[in-house]
């Protein structure tokens, strides 16, 4: 496939061994490994996933788990908070496969209660430190609200956390003690319900990626580690080598002057995400790439971004080494993003990889 725009590239060796090696480290500690899929959201990826034997997954919406039941999974969690509006797609879901839902009040609860009749299991969600969403562990009075469904059909199966605030430069340690204050909260309301037979369900990239061992939960959701990113690797979850995802871009202005290269690849394909690095703003890394491959060596840094402008700045041994209408390879800052912005993958065998098509839902 010729690439004449910017395009995600993505290495299925590096993909299927980073699932290879999040699926032996759950095997390793016993939890079952249901992968977000929010990351990649394509049924052919998925399908990888279910070649190492995993067959349960997370998703982040009602139309993700639409597209993945259609393709075949048939046991899914929806980690994102019951949307009373979506409850007709709901209902009809849990229909059809096994589906579980996230609750983050007794509103929300009650609503599910009202409008949802079929088989459904639901996870309280906890916020164990990164104040996005969930009920606080020491809400007794609401958490107990939550514990007891009056629906026959619907199943309180445990509780959830996302450890959102691990997404910083981490040591073993830390991540260590950050899963540990988690444990504390899980235990916390699981006393507090009464309940000692509660799934367990964490899942961050950073601490799966460096806790070893996970035998205090029963089920792991992480996502970002099937493709990384440079966000991940500046955090200390990953190598550059096991970024799995290249955005290879067309240059397309080159100014000396200002030790400044200008690509065809901006906010729309990789959104405006960064990392801050001393004084600057990252938002991509720039390596070398034919289209077929690329190379792991950092060449320059992406300045800043525009709706379709990308801002490389580097040395002027870069600067002179490209040329208007080359290729240029950028690893992301957020993967999750750069492939949610995209319609599909390009294999570096130059086949057409599809994912979820918002524009179609």
């Amino acid at each position: 496939m010729k690439i004449t725009k910017p395009t995600l590239l993505i290495d299925e060796t590096k993909v299927r061994k980073n699932i290879r090696m999040m699926a032996e480290k759950a095997r390793k500690s016993d939890p079952i490994l249901r992968p977000h899929f929010k990351t990649h959201q394509s049924a052919t990826i998925g399908r990888w996933f279910a070649e190492e034997g995993i067959t349960c997954a997370t998703v982040s919406s009602v139309d993700m788990a639409r597209y993945f039941a259609d393709a075949g999974w048939k046991d899914l969690t929806i980690a994102f908070p019951y949307n009373p509006l979506e409850a007709e797609a709901i209902q009809k879901l849990a229909s059809e496969i096994r589906l579980n839902v996230l609750i983050v009040s007794k509103e929300a609860l009650e609503h599910l209660n009202n409008h949802v009749d079929a088989p459904v299991g639901y996870f309280i969600k906890l916020d164990v430190g990164t104040h996005r969403t969930g009920v606080m562990p020491d809400n007794f009075t609401e958490i107990q609200a939550m514990a007891k469904s009056n629906q026959p059909h619907h199943e309180l199966k445990g509780l959830l956390a996302h450890a959102g605030h691990t997404y910083q430069p981490l040591t073993r340690e830390e991540a260590n003690k950050i899963y540990h204050q988690s444990l504390a909260a899980f235990d916390k309301v699981s006393q507090a319900i009464g309940r000692k037979d509660l799934i367990y369900s964490y899942g961050d990239t950073p601490s799966c990626s460096l806790v070893d061992d996970f035998s205090a939960v029963q089920e792991l959701r992480p996502g970002n580690f099937a493709f990384y990113d440079v966000m991940q690797h500046h955090f200390g979850s990953c190598t550059l080598e096991d970024i799995a995802v290249c955005m290879a871009c067309p240059v397309v202005s080159i100014h000396p002057d200002r030790g400044e290269v200008v690509v065809y690849g901006g906010g729309v394909h990789f959104s405006k995400d960064f990392i801050q690095v001393s004084d600057r703003r990252v938002f991509g890394t720039v390596v070398s790439t034919d289209g077929t491959s690329w190379e792991t060596t950092p060449l320059a840094t992406v300045d800043r971004l525009s709706q379709e402008h990308g801002i490389i700045r580097g040395s002027s041994d870069f600067i002179n080494s490209v040329r208007i209408g080359d290729l240029v390879g950028i690893l992301p800052v957020h993967s999750c993003m750069a492939a949610d912005l995209q319609g599909y993958y390009v294999s570096l065998a130059g086949q057409r990889i599809e994912k979820l098509n918002k524009a179609t839902l």
